[in-house]
């Protein structure tokens, strides 16, 4: 009857009072009304806290704030995630070098214009004064920005599962000031895996709401099934003790961010005013609220900022409306602290400890060196995730593994599984594995001791559970089976190097750094930057790009304030390789399998255009550097691209200095060219350098490869290459980037590269001498080669990069060597020239309609061939795979242009049926993983 009694929605909301003492005097209020804030007496002494006053630490420091469904995990830089049990709100991705994934909130002086954030992401702006605290319960951002102070909190509820972020900004100039407050997030809803395998195909089911009477945004997922679970998440701001002056929201992330724009600089803080209102089916999901304020002089206004989620939308709206009091929010800081307290009390912990389990976790989120195993250990494993299953170990979670030797030291054996259960308490799941090792006659009880101490805490049903805890005597291993647990584990400790805590901080250090660039003279003044770009007679023209006249080549124009309204892409592949160009430059490569197998990072942001690959030019005299294409670092003139069949072009000049790039794929090998051609257009010798740069995957997704990419310089051809052994479907797979010319510098290392919190748009190697020479395992992984050009008046140079891969390393050596010269590329870029030539002029049309001539002569068999039959991936979609149905009818436009090849789909679709008269629905090459369905083809 209880029960019954509290399912109904009305008392559901008043369900709290229900939990209140009676009070000592009734009266009453309005959610409004100023109530004095009480603080709950504190039973400690002093709040114990981890601070920092720097967002440059050598990895991201994370904080791990959680009720039991609700967990946010935040970094000193103002990064993180935000989950519901295992349900992601907020889209992140583990990324140690930039920490740019999270909940963000922008703020602009409408007097200046200028803007920054409360946290130093995601615009990167440094502050007068910063200043990051963690404690139990709460973490707490101090920033100081020219006349304004900003001081955000951050909690969640244990009885609601919300998070509360709360701004409290001050005013210290003389003078009345008008503040916006835009709040950002970008809204996934569902696991984090399912959303990182395909963002945008993800996004296409979000659906989004805006309730202006409770200043909230609904979002909820559509059903894909029936009986599908479709919860609802809503996020609010509520200002307190100030005027607002308007209130705007805004869930459409291409109207908030901009075409080829970034959370750094969104086209939303570009200019004054509310943001769109745009609600419902949007591609790309957000939310974001923005209110414009009035803050009297040296006063200050309280600022709440709630996320949360219900089963329901009634539920929702109900957390909503509930959360628009003060009152409310005030109490989510107290029962927060409340509530650590008592979970640590329960695990026989304290705050000091839990702080250094948070520590601990920051190598857990953000794979790093720090606490891995040497690097003799991590190049000598040779073994696949798969050697993990035979010990009931999966590898997809992180491992942190301890090996104890004697049984002394059991008191380590239960700190670390005290933390294994605080990080499953705050919904991080990680492998614990204790291996001990002990004199045969003693081995026996140091295992049923450590069974026993795990059993305590941990209860047994912790043991072999993907998130448990595995015991395991370290003569089960054989020492490749060693090697290959070292090398995973992103903490390795064990009981015969000091106490956890010196094993951990010990690790700390920051890399020697190599020394800035000191520029010589002054930007060199050239003719001011076009204001329109280049008239250029082209076929069907639609303002930035048409077809040439013949037809053969897509020309698209770009340049400042000038972008296509989506990336226009050019997808180049031979049978076993290929990559996808944009107009904005290149995007992502891959080998044998687009899914399975890349080199680079598959991105898929339509609305960012987003890259793990960019070629940069810096003048070495006076440091000011550009790309040759329009992304990632933009120049001042036009660009102009040409899509034309196997390659893709980009025209350019900047500061005196033309470029024209040429990008292709070898037609018998799998190579990708960047075929680099400089004139010095300028009227005195420059001294320039060229650097090419690739954020390296060797996979599918690069959070799950990265920690297990090495990286390795080839003094003999002067190539770098990198290996992925953790990847059984390709172990011994070879990638490598080379380049000609010579003194070459190059780095194996992202973090080197990008810097700590920065951005291919500026990176840090690029203020810089030269890059550091460092490669090898343990790094955030790329590969970078900087070559040093000299152009004397009027000359012109051709610098070439190369970016490959093959079964072996060896094989890779056999490639590097065969391109080595620059005739040798440009006889490699005659051969893609010559072979689509010949393939499509073997039909040809001609009708009334230009159009479809221009289509049908060459566009549409090309794309089918290099897209759909040897790439099988594209912008947004990266399948890899290859369908029964999809490439048997994809063929049929080969079987004039291309017979052998169509004859070759048939049979190898006619190998993929079964007796039974149904087929494999579709299947990754090489090892033929796939789905059968039973369906009757």
């Amino acid at each position: 009857m209880q029960k019954r009694f509290e399912s109904i929605p009305m008392i559901q909301a008043t369900k709290l009072l229900l939990e209140e003492k009676s009070p000592r005097a009734t009266f009453l209020y309005s959610q409004e009304m100023n109530i004095p804030e009480k603080r709950m007496i504190q039973k400690e002494a002093k709040v114990l806290s981890r601070s920092f006053n720097t967002y440059q630490t050598p990895i991201p420091e994370v904080h791990l704030l959680s009720s039991d469904t609700y967990h946010v995990m935040v970094t000193n830089a103002g990064g993180g995630y935000s989950r519901w049990n295992k349900l992601a709100l907020t889209r992140w991705h583990e990324d140690t070098t930039r920490d740019n994934w999270g909940t963000f909130v922008y703020i602009r002086n409408e007097h200046t214009r200028e803007y920054w954030s409360n946290t130093f992401q995601p615009t990167l702006k440094n502050p007068e004064k910063y200043e990051v605290v963690f404690s139990e319960g709460r973490a707490e951002f101090r920033r100081r920005d020219n006349d304004f102070d900003t001081y955000t909190e951050i909690a969640v509820s244990p009885e609601d599962p919300i998070e509360l972020r709360r701004l409290t900004i001050t005013n210290r100039s003389s003078a009345s000031r008008t503040i916006e407050v835009t709040s950002y997030a970008e809204v996934v809803l569902t696991d984090a895996p399912t959303d990182a395998a395909h963002p945008s195909f993800s996004n296409l089911f979000v659906q989004t709401e805006i309730v202006e009477k409770l200043q909230t945004i609904l979002c909820s997922r559509r059903p894909r099934s029936q009986g599908e679970r479709s919860p609802s998440m809503f996020h609010l701001m509520k200002v307190h003790e100030a005027q607002v002056l308007t209130v705007s929201y805004e869930t459409d992330r291409m109207r908030f961010i901009g075409r080829g724009r970034s959370v750094v600089s969104p086209e939303a803080m570009q200019s004054l005013g509310p943001l769109s209102g745009t609600q419902g089916s949007v591609l790309d999901p957000i939310v974001a609220i923005r209110q414009s304020i009035l803050l009297e002089s040296e006063t200050s206004v309280t600022i709440d900022i709630v996320t949360g989620i219900s089963g329901s939308k009634e539920s929702t709206l109900q957390l909503a409306e509930k959360y628009q009091g003060k009152w409310f929010t005030h109490r989510v800081f107290e029962l927060s602290q409340a509530h650590s307290q008592v979970a640590l009390k329960q695990m026989n912990s304290t705050s000091k400890v839990a702080l250094f389990y948070d520590q601990m976790a920051s190598s857990i989120l953000y794979a790093n060196s720090l606490l891995r195993s040497d690097a003799a250990s991590l190049i000598a494993n040779h073994r696949g995730q798969s050697g993990l299953w035979g010990y009931s170990i999966s590898g997809d979670l992180p491992i942190v593994l301890f090996t104890i030797k004697n049984i002394a030291n059991m008191s380590m054996v239960q700190q670390l599984v005290q933390a294994h259960s605080y990080w499953h308490q705050k919904g991080l799941e990680v492998d614990l594995m204790i291996l001990h090792e002990q004199a045969e006659g003693y081995r026996h009880e140091l295992q049923e001791q450590i069974l026993a101490m795990v059993t305590a805490i941990g209860g047994k049903n912790v043991f072999d559970q993907p998130g448990g805890i595995f015991v395991r005597a370290s003569d089960q291993f054989s020492p490749e089976d060693r090697h290959l647990v070292n090398a995973v584990s992103r903490i390795v400790l064990d009981d015969s190097s000091g106490l956890l805590e010196s094993q951990i901080d010990g690790k700390r250090a920051m890399k020697k750094p190599v020394p800035k660039l000191k520029p010589l003279r002054g930007i060199l003044k050239t003719r001011k930057a076009q204001a329109s770009t280049p008239s250029l007679e082209l076929q069907f023209f639609n303002g930035l790009g048409g077809f040439s006249h013949d037809g053969k080549e897509y020309v698209i124009t770009t340049g400042k304030g000038q972008a296509t309204p989506a990336p226009w892409s050019n997808v180049i592949a031979n049978p076993h390789f290929g990559t996808v160009i944009t107009e904005s430059g290149t995007s992502y490569t891959w080998m044998t399998n687009a899914h399975e197998f890349r080199l680079t990072p598959w991105y898929n942001d339509p609305v960012s255009d987003t890259s793990g690959e960019a070629l940069y030019l810096r003048d070495e005299e006076s440091g000011e550097y550009w790309s040759p294409t329009n992304s990632p670092h933009q120049g001042n003139e036009p660009y102009i691209c040409r899509h034309g069949f196997g390659y893709s072009t980009f025209e350019h000049t900047e500061s005196g200095i033309y470029s024209n790039l040429s990008v292709f794929v070898a037609q018998k090998a799998s190579v990708k060219f960047l075929l680099l051609t400089l004139r010095n257009d300028s009227q005195r010798t420059r001294r320039l350098s060229a650097t090419n740069y690739v954020e390296l995957v060797l996979g599918s997704i690069r959070e799950k490869s990265a920690m297990h990419l090495v990286t390795e310089f080839q003094k003999d051809s002067g190539a770098i290459f990198a290996q992925n052994w953790y990847n059984t479907d390709f172990a011994g797979a070879t990638v490598f980037l080379d380049a000609t010319g010579s003194n070459h510098t190059m780095t194996g290392d992202r973090t080197e590269f990008l810097g700590r919190n920065g951005t291919i748009a500026h990176p840090d190697a690029l203020t810089k001498k030269n890059l550091s020479n460092s490669t090898g395992p343990g790094f955030d992984p790329c590969a970078a080669i900087q070559v040093p050009v000299l152009l004397e008046k009027g000359e012109e140079v051709v610098v070439v990069f190369k970016l490959g891969a093959a079964t072996s390393a060896e094989e890779a050596k056999t490639l590097v060597s065969r391109f080595k010269s620059i005739e040798s590329v440009k006889l490699a870029l005659e051969e893609v020239r010559s072979y689509w030539s010949q393939t499509l002029s073997a039909i040809q049309i001609e009708t009334q309609d230009a159009a479809l001539n221009t289509m049908a002569n060459g566009w549409l068999v090309y794309q089918m061939l290099s897209s759909r039959l040897w790439g099988r991936s594209g912008f947004y979609q990266s399948g890899g795979a290859f369908g029964y149905r999809d490439q048997l009818q994809d063929v049929m436009a080969l079987i004039y242009a291309e017979p052998v090849l169509a004859r070759n789909q048939i049979l190898l679709c006619a190998a993929h049926q079964f007796i039974e008269g149904d087929v494999q629905h579709w299947w990754h090459p090489p090892t033929g993983k796939g789905v059968r369905t039973h369906c009757s083809d």
